[in-house]
């Protein structure tokens, strides 16, 4: 049984926190939010070294910046491209890596031990993870017309499929499937019904949000394709980071947001959602 306390101080981190990320989303101009997204994924990158076992804080720092250098030649790279061509390769390469990641799950003991080829494939991991989704942030945001909408659309698909996730699969988790999990050995408690849930309110949420962004029936369907393919890239990055966190035998990412542990726990479905998204609005033209 969770811990009533706990539970208020997640809350309370949680509504503390909304506001301010949605005022950023639809208020704020690409660049502005893109500099601030990039502190956030680079404070989850940050968290990622710590799980590749990087303990070190000169290693990690000049990890980070080097990761840090990359999205400034992005930038720079994508000055000189009308159609952003840069971005949208990075995004669509972010894309394949979470298909490699899918695989990487399903052989649950690659690279858990602790010599250095395992920790140079985290590494690795770490940047194709977080860089091609900053990639994707910025170009959603930047789309027209309603980028600003659409990137919040996006977010509130993954966090209402989070959130859907958590309450059928506490209150329904065993009842269609029995015992069987989701994927017992790397996060126990997620159940397919909780799969389910998170999928039907990431769709319910894109369809309210798809008027919401200027959209109209003729969209609707495309955006519904891209929520569910976005929803499940989710579950995927979610269990990723906790295959890593089994890998080492932590529970949090961190402990930097109170309730929520650490920022890459906040982001991880995030990370993995946003370049599919991206991806799957291209592809779409909404």
């Amino acid at each position: 049984m969770s811990n009533p306390s706990a539970t208020r101080v997640r809350v309370i981190a949680a509504l503390a926190m909304a506001p301010v990320a949605i005022a950023a989303i639809l208020m704020l101009p690409t660049s502005w939010l893109a500099a601030l997204a990039a502190l956030v994924f680079l404070i989850g990158l940050w968290e990622w070294f710590k799980l590749a076992e990087i303990d070190d804080t000169l290693p990690r720092t000049v990890l980070l910046t080097a990761n840090l250098l990359l999205m400034v030649l992005l930038v720079w790279a994508s000055a000189g491209s009308p159609d952003l061509v840069p971005l949208r390769l990075v995004a669509l390469l972010g894309v394949i890596w979470w298909f490699f990641a899918l695989l990487w799950l399903r052989f649950y003991s690659f690279a858990s031990d602790h010599r250095t080829y395992a920790r140079a494939f985290k590494l690795a991991a770490g940047t194709l993870a977080v860089v091609p989704a900053w990639c994707a942030l910025g170009l959603i945001h930047a789309s027209q017309p309603n980028g600003n909408r659409w990137l919040f659309v996006a977010l509130i698909i993954v966090w209402a499929a989070d959130s859907g996730a958590y309450f059928v699969g506490r209150h329904f988790g065993g009842r269609l499937f029995g015992s069987r999990k989701l994927a017992p050995r790397i996060s126990p408690n997620k159940t397919f019904e909780g799969a389910i849930g998170g999928l039907v309110a990431g769709m319910a949420v894109a369809a309210a949000g798809t008027f919401l962004a200027g959209g109209g029936f003729p969209q609707l369907p495309a955006v519904l394709v891209v929520a569910a393919a976005t929803v499940l890239f989710s579950i995927v990055g979610d269990l990723f980071e906790s295959l890593l966190k089994r890998h080492v035998g932590a529970k949090d990412s961190g402990d930097l947001i109170p309730g929520h542990g650490g920022v890459l726990d906040r982001i991880d479905g995030v990370l993995a959602a946003l370049p599919v998204f991206a991806l799957g609005k291209e592809l779409f033209g909404f």
